[in-house]
């Protein structure tokens, strides 16, 4: 049986404890311990999950662990990382992998050396939709898709103040997006600013993304509407096709039908964490890689660079 932690039990990481203890009560990993700066959030967590509390996450890095989930601040994603990985601990971190191309490019090379993984949480890939989506697009059911289109917009988040919308909401249409084209971003334009956030960052943002063959991206993001949405048009050749992630909906139209596509309702975390312990298990390649990852913050980075400059920027 493998043997996880948490880093981070604030709003994310808390999740990450509850169905890392779901999946202790199916008898297939043990939760050794949860870890946190603030020991009494650590200390509510474990009780509540049955686990034990860290106030220092090295020393639940002691504690001969097969896996962690690692749901601190970006900034810290590097170092947290590190300090397991060189111990030879699988890691699964939350999105974006790090708050630089550097730091992402250090966690690789030290995943590499160690000869770990490093899965990136882009949670939205494990979405029953986008799975759907995605083997309709494999079928042939849109024909050639040419233009993907998404929509994630909802009210002011004021808990997140290290990062705007676009790391921590553009991120996850970027990695989807790339995902169902089967490609990486070249080119990107964005218009972003600031309305209401008190922290002065970026509240609302339209990104385009330029694929190959004269494909297409764009993202429309924002903390300023009221109703939470979260949608995704896919336009081929042959058909449309239309997401909804919350309701985890998928509606497939061409010339002749109509299609509403079966989907059977589940928690991407779930799917998410299943999918790590499963390629720790068996020794493979995680769907969301360190490379994955660090392709979305480079696209996401120059989004951001591309807003205050204006230009479309080209993406390595």
């Amino acid at each position: 049986m493998l043997r996880v932690g948490v880093v981070g039990v604030g709003n994310m990481g808390f999740h990450h404890a509850r169905v890392y203890s779901e999946l202790a009560r199916e008898g297939k990993v043990e939760l050794v311990g949860v870890a946190d700066v603030n020991f009494e959030r650590a200390r509510e967590v474990a009780k509540k999950f049955n686990t034990i509390p860290y106030a220092d996450y090295k020393e639940l890095a002691k504690e001969d662990l097969d896996a962690v989930s690692i749901a601190v601040p970006t900034s810290l994603h590097k170092q947290v990382a590190i300090e397991f990985m060189e111990r030879g601990i699988n890691v699964l971190v939350e999105k974006p992998i790090a708050e630089s191309i550097e730091s992402a490019r250090e966690m690789i090379r030290v995943a590499k050396e160690n000869k770990v993984i490093l899965m990136v949480g882009h949670i939205e890939r494990f979405n029953p939709a986008v799975i759907k989506l995605k083997e309709s697009i494999e079928k042939g059911l849109l024909g050639e898709v040419i233009s993907i289109s998404a929509k994630r917009v909802g009210p002011m988040a004021i808990r997140i103040r290290d990062v705007g919308i676009i790391i921590d909401l553009g991120v996850h249409d970027i990695d989807v997006i790339s995902y169902l084209f089967n490609d990486r971003v070249r080119k990107v334009y964005a218009r972003a600013g600031n309305v209401k956030h008190p922290a002065g960052v970026e509240d609302h943002a339209l990104i385009m993304l330029g694929f190959s063959n004269g494909k297409s991206g764009i993202i429309e993001t924002n903390w300023l509407t009221p109703h939470k949405t979260r949608t995704l048009t896919a336009v081929g050749t042959e058909g449309i096709a239309y997401l909804d992630y919350i309701q985890q909906k998928l509606v497939i139209y061409n010339d002749e039908w109509e299609k509403i596509a079966k989907i059977e309702r589940r928690e991407p975390l779930k799917n998410e964490i299943e999918h790590f312990i499963e390629c720790i298990k068996e020794n493979k390649e995680p769907l969301i890689s360190g490379e994955d990852g660090l392709h979305v913050l480079k696209v996401a980075l120059k989004a951001l660079e591309s807003s205050k400059r204006d230009e479309v920027l080209e993406v390595e």
